[in-house]
């Protein structure tokens, strides 16, 4: 939902959110035509070897949990672990910057639904030195 609304600028309710899919689109930031390519996973469980290739992949990462589902936040770290391990990688041709990553807590206007606290999220970024934002 949130890779189809930076996209279309509207919120579309009725889309298949376990379908990975590749989204391209073009956006002008800060006066400069961006072109994007989102690989939206839809947090698909995978082996680590599936895992490994799309953090390859990617040259910038939102690493997205539902402040519903604790399971999706108990995730974060791992994933984090994996792209700052993959992008330092000896192994990388590319050079030795991390990509940014940012974590995001979305469905934050599911309040009764909650189980996961804002004060939570804060933490662990402030843990994992990254960006955090709470989104509906």
């Amino acid at each position: 939902a949130l890779t189809v609304r930076f996209i279309t600028r509207r919120f579309i309710g009725d889309y298949d959110p376990t379908l990975e899919m590749i989204y391209r689109h073009v956006a002008v930031i800060d006066g400069e035509m961006v072109h994007f390519e989102i690989l939206d996973t839809a947090g698909q469980e995978e082996d680590s070897l599936q895992i490994e290739e799309k953090i390859k992949w990617g040259d910038g990462f939102a690493v997205v949990y539902s402040v519903t589902d604790r399971c999706s936040f108990d995730e974060v770290m791992r994933l984090c672990f994996l792209i700052n391990h993959i992008h330092s990688s000896p192994r990388r041709s590319s050079t030795s910057d991390q990509p940014p990553v940012v974590i995001v807590a979305n469905k934050k206007d599911l309040q009764f639904d909650r189980m996961v606290s804002t004060e939570d999220g804060e933490n662990l970024s402030k843990a994992l030195k990254l960006p955090f934002y709470e989104i509906s």
